[in-house]
């Protein structure tokens, strides 16, 4: 394959995505596998397989990479869903997690960390793992005390040539069993400590913020082999066929990784869950089918994003709440004040690893325009440029001559930081930085020149997570459908011209690229999105329903907004508790204004958990009811309208588990309950209009994924509408033989009166509504006013009859 296309294997036609747990094992999965035969996929996406943390309900924590998980039925599990899923047509793609490892309690579980602990910098494992010891001392922090040492001596014993501390079991280092407990820690190659000390000292790359997950070094051969030598074996094997890679962007070097995977896999269907951002395109040397779907999922998103209403919607929420600027009164002030707290507070410990990089670098340069740069200075200068990235990383590696497009967005970050520094000549400082970020060979070649490009990466990465994903998004919440994994909350909305020429590219340059809506980690299933993207159609009567209500038991007016639209999103009346206070705790700490995970404010979170009960059962709660009840059938067009699209549109499109049904879910936990599928269903195909069209779309995919997967066979058009209300129809041909149009921003419609004698041409033949109605199949042809296209429902799904 070339490094921009598909893969040398057969694609999938559809995948769905099952989140395996020990509650939902292989053999539950194997149960549904009928039923997802009959539905249409090709493949099941399962969540990890690896051995992971025990009792994990996502298995991303892996511990060990050379067996599949026990609690999930162990290899022989896997192998039996293979061959039964295989019987039925189905293959399956496996997700992988190369980026990071487990620090489980019981450091036993993960053995190349056991023996890094209990060896030291010396071991032959240290390899494995992102450790920077010289910070250390020769020693790596684990923050994993509940008090200061001294306090948590007590309850620390040595124990089967082990140190215990509650549930933690620790190595010891040779030698050290008879030592007095103070010496005894004091004497390990590792240093235990408050939990707290975490942020600002911890020496090892983490997953984000999270210090139970250690950051491993798969650019180094040995440790690649390792640690995909049980996935590899499971593709030769035929057990698995396909890839999905996370969190890439997490390491060194993300191509060459993606290189050698890619040749050892033979070239499998690989996907990567790579979050781009507006107008960013995957990296073209990156030999891989595409991203995971957020791209996709927002284009489609946009499309049912009314941008006017969107903009009455913002100063509506501003009245609302009075929020300053940068606490959510605008996006990009909210977003650059959330990225410098992140910086300084969250990600303290990395900004310091880099500043000591920076002036280490600077300090032995044979270049002396980089000498002379006090410590502050290149700590300012690295944090103004991180906050001006749009997208998460830039690829860059020391001597390697940078792509433009990096090096034209790390210039135009330095232009701003530049002025931020008064007296203005310790702006030189942003101009070192910069070049230690492209990778400028002229910097020298130290050891901390070479890694400064990698290590700038990989913050601005945890960075962008951090303070756009969990952070800005939950500050900024006019519209919270836009507050969305690769979304932009600032402009929300997408034109159909740009909405059919990313299609249009996507067919050209990765058409077996993956396409969601929801996913494990979406913040709202897209159903529940569907639903709040109508109020920017009506900004005004969601403005007077917040208006009339009683605000006096809210913690404070932005949660009482979040909280109207959560329960809206949910749709489900009487609002329940049980599912709405999970999601508003997690949204006030995630935005940090009040409480936060680490610095929890008791009060404030008992207030906001008060709140969400009493509102249950209250006239507000009645009055959002009858509310959506009005939006009801607008809320019916923008889910069966997004839905049809995700399952034609270029691309591979992944279901999450459940959403061929209506499905309207808040963040995790809420969507990660077990799937009940199989069972319930039993031999028959679902019944509801959405699952209908699901079926149908993909039974089509799969009859003749010609159409909609070959980069030589296959085509995309747009089909345009004729008449006043053109704007609210979004059409296009697949192929020349299946043509698909969706209503768009149906209440702005019915307010403009309707379809009227607004048409779509259609081209030459006749075409066959593959989704019959009441009436029957009914055959088009020629020109057809889009009031009898869309008489029985505000979707159509059109073959052309042979």
């Amino acid at each position: 394959m070339t490094c921009e296309g598909t893969p040398s294997v057969a694609a999938p036609t559809a995948t769905y995505r099952l989140q395996l747990q020990p509650d939902f094992p292989f053999a539950a999965a194997e149960r549904a596998v009928p039923y997802l035969a009959r539905l249409g996929v090709s493949h099941l996406h399962l969540s990890p397989v690896l051995t992971s943390v025990p009792g994990s309900t996502h298995g991303y924590d892996v511990t060990e990479h050379g067996s599949v998980r026990q609690e999930l039925g162990g290899e022989r599990g896997l192998r039996a869903l293979a061959a039964t899923a295989g019987a039925h047509g189905l293959g399956l793609v496996l997700d992988i997690v190369p980026n990071h490892m487990a620090v489980p309690s019981d450091t036993r579980l993960n053995r190349p960390l056991w023996e890094v602990l209990r060896q030291g910098p010396a071991s032959p494992w240290a390899r494995w793992f992102d450790i920077d010891w010289a910070a250390g001392d020769g020693r790596v922090l684990l923050p994993v005390l509940g008090e200061r040492l001294h306090e948590a001596l007590p309850e620390m014993r040595v124990e089967d040539g082990t140190l215990r501390y509650r549930d933690h079991v620790l190595p010891l280092r040779e030698g050290t069993e008879q030592l007095p407990l103070p010496e005894l820690c004091v004497a390990q190659h590792y240093r235990l400590a408050w939990w707290r000390l975490g942020r600002s000292e911890l020496n090892y790359r983490r997953f984000f913020t999270i210090s139970g997950l250690i950051g491993v070094r798969v650019e180094d051969p040995e440790v690649f082999a390792a640690t995909h030598r049980k996935v590899l074996q499971l593709l030769r094997e035929g057990v698995v066929d396909g890839l999905r890679v996370d969190h890439p962007d997490g390491l060194a070097a993300p191509g060459g990784y993606l290189r050698r995977l890619h040749e050892q896999s033979g070239g499998r269907w690989t996907i990567v869950e790579k979050i781009l951002a507006d107008g960013e395109a995957l990296p073209r040397d990156w030999p891989v089918a595409g991203t995971t779907g957020y791209d996709a999922l927002r284009h489609v998103d946009g499309l049912f994003t009314d941008p006017h209403g969107h903009r009455e919607l913002v100063e509506a929420y501003r009245a609302f709440t009075g929020a300053p600027a940068d606490l959510g009164g605008e996006w990009e002030a909210t977003r650059q004040r959330a990225a410098r707290r992140v910086l300084t507070h969250d990600l303290a410990a990395e900004t310091e690893r880099l500043t000591r990089t920076a002036s280490r670098a600077c300090a032995a340069s044979p270049d002396l325009a980089l000498r002379d740069h006090a410590p502050w200075a290149l700590r300012t200068a690295l944090c103004e440029l991180l906050v001006r990235l749009p997208v998460y990383r830039p690829y860059t590696a020391h001597g390697a001559p940078p792509g433009p497009e990096d090096a034209a967005l790390l210039e135009r970050a330095a232009a701003g930081a530049r002025e931020v520094f008064r007296p203005a000549e310790e702006a030189a400082a942003v101009d070192a930085v910069l070049r230690l970020a492209l990778g400028d060979a002229s910097t020298g070649p130290g050891t901390d020149s070479r890694r400064f490009p990698v290590r700038f990466a990989q913050l601005s990465s945890a960075l962008r997570a951090k303070s756009v994903e969990d952070a800005a998004f939950y500050r900024y919440v006019p519209l919270l459908s836009a507050c969305e994994v690769g979304g932009e909350p600032g402009s929300p909305a997408v034109p159909p011209e740009e909405f059919h020429a990313y299609c249009a590219r996507m067919q050209r340059e990765r058409p077996t690229s993956g396409v969601v809506l929801s996913t494990h980690d979406t913040k709202r299933s897209g159903d529940a999105r569907a639903a709040l993207a109508v109020l920017s159609e009506c900004p005004g009567q969601w403005a007077e329903l917040l208006a009339r209500t009683d605000t006096s038991a809210a913690p404070d007016r932005h949660t009482a907004w979040v909280y109207r639209q959560t329960a809206l999103a949910l749709g489900v009346f009487p609002p329940p508790p049980e599912r709405l206070v999970p999601a508003l705790l997690k949204a006030v700490r995630e935005a940090g204004l009040r409480t936060t995970w680490t610095e929890p404010d008791a009060e404030y979170e008992a207030a906001v958990e008060r709140f969400v009960t009493v509102q249950r059962d209250s006239a507000d709660a009645q009055a959002t009811a009858a509310f959506a009840t009005g939006l009801a059938p607008h809320v019916r067009a923008n889910v069966l309208g997004a839905a049809l699209v995700q399952l034609t549109m270029p691309g591979v499109p992944d279901l999450y588990q459940g959403t061929e049904h209506t499905y309207r879910a808040l963040v995790d936990p809420d969507n990660r309950d077990p799937a009940v599928l199989g069972e319930r269903h039993g031999s028959s195909l679902p019944a509801t209009e959405k699952a209908r069209l699901t079926a149908t779309a993909l039974r089509l995919r799969a009859d003749h994924p010609e159409l909609f997967l070959s980069r030589a066979a296959a085509a995309y058009e747009p089909l345009y509408a004729q008449g006043e209300q053109a704007a609210h129809c979004v059409a296009f041909v697949r192929s020349g033989a299946v043509l698909v149009a969706v209503t768009r921003l149906s209440l702005r419609l019915g307010r403009h009166g309707g379809w009227g004698p607004t048409s779509l041409t259609l081209p030459e033949g006749i075409w066959r509504d593959a989704l019959p109605d009441g009436g029957g199949t009914r055959e088009l042809s020629g020109t057809v006013l889009l009031s009898h296209l869309f008489r029985s429902a505000p979707v159509a799904l059109l073959e052309r009859r042979a």
